[in-house]
């Protein structure tokens, strides 16, 4: 959890949180029920979106990645084919779900305050908002972090991740846990690597594989729209995929569920103040 940062407390779970402090709960039995509260949610998250065949993808990265401008190229090349909605997350501001709105889909925009990541009670709510009839797709464009996103469950179907090739090659090694909790890793802004020597994709998914992640790393430029085939066609797959487990009465949760993810971490000795 972090326990400095302010995030292990939301606008989604404060009401929660409050009642258990205030019956004198120590506070890691807090925290404790407070993310089974979270997956509680999550669980009904996803049981919404299957009820109407919505594919639902957490969108990712640290800020400035390009999540937006991923979205606004997606929208553009599945338009008349796949019917989008996104919800947005940020610490302040409704910059991003403007910019989705202008490319004509629905959007809902959250705004976190101190909190670095969304969680399931505040997608419940924006869900509310956006209304999913007739929608086929739904991003979850999550708050820029590489570090607490990754331990809560929206109840999303599938986590994509993206890496700029102006972050460095290094990241999967550094922040495992984003990492090995992506069903798909993009390697965007590639059209600026002829500018940038020292950033090495084969270095990239050799940290990747090293840990034991089988995910696709698809490289792509949404502003120059090199590279978006690839992502395109993932797309496709997911969406058929997900029209076949509604016919079926099916569901599914990412390729590494992100409560698994915080037991592997405490396993493995990392501090429990890394994920949140």
């Amino acid at each position: 959890m972090c326990d400095t940062c302010g995030c292990n407390i939301t606008p989604g779970n404060r009401e929660f949180a409050y009642r258990l402090a205030a019956d004198g709960t120590r506070a890691v039995t807090v925290l404790q029920r407070l993310l089974a509260e979270n997956d509680k949610t999550a669980a009904h998250n996803r049981a919404h979106f299957d009820r109407r065949g919505v594919l639902a993808v957490n969108l990712m990265s640290s800020p400035g990645a390009g999540k937006t401008r991923l979205l606004e190229a997606t929208i553009d090349a599945l338009r008349g084919e796949a019917a989008i909605a996104v919800v947005e997350g940020d610490l302040e501001t409704d910059n991003d779900a403007a910019r989705i709105r202008a490319k004509g889909a629905p959007a809902v925009q959250i705004t976190t305050g101190s909190a670095c990541h969304l969680d399931a009670a505040m997608v419940h709510d924006a869900l509310h908002q956006i209304g999913l009839d007739g929608i086929d797709l739904l991003f979850i464009e999550n708050v820029g972090n590489l570090v607490c996103p990754a331990s809560f469950d929206l109840g999303q179907h599938r986590n994509v991740v993206l890496l700029s090739v102006t972050e460095g090659d290094d990241k999967p090694a550094k922040y495992p846990v984003m990492f090995r909790v992506a069903d798909s890793v993009l390697l965007t802004k590639t059209d600026l690597l002829p500018l940038l020597d020292d950033f090495d994709p084969a270095r990239t998914e050799a940290y990747l594989r090293d840990l034991a992640s089988a995910a696709p790393l698809l490289p792509l430029s949404a502003k120059q729209g090199g590279g978006l085939d690839g992502w395109l066609a993932w797309l496709r797959r997911e969406l058929a995929a997900q029209r076949a487990r509604w016919r079926h009465g099916e569901t599914t949760h990412p390729a590494a569920a992100s409560g698994d993810t915080r037991q592997r971490a405490l396993d493995a000795g990392r501090p429990a103040s890394s994920p949140s």
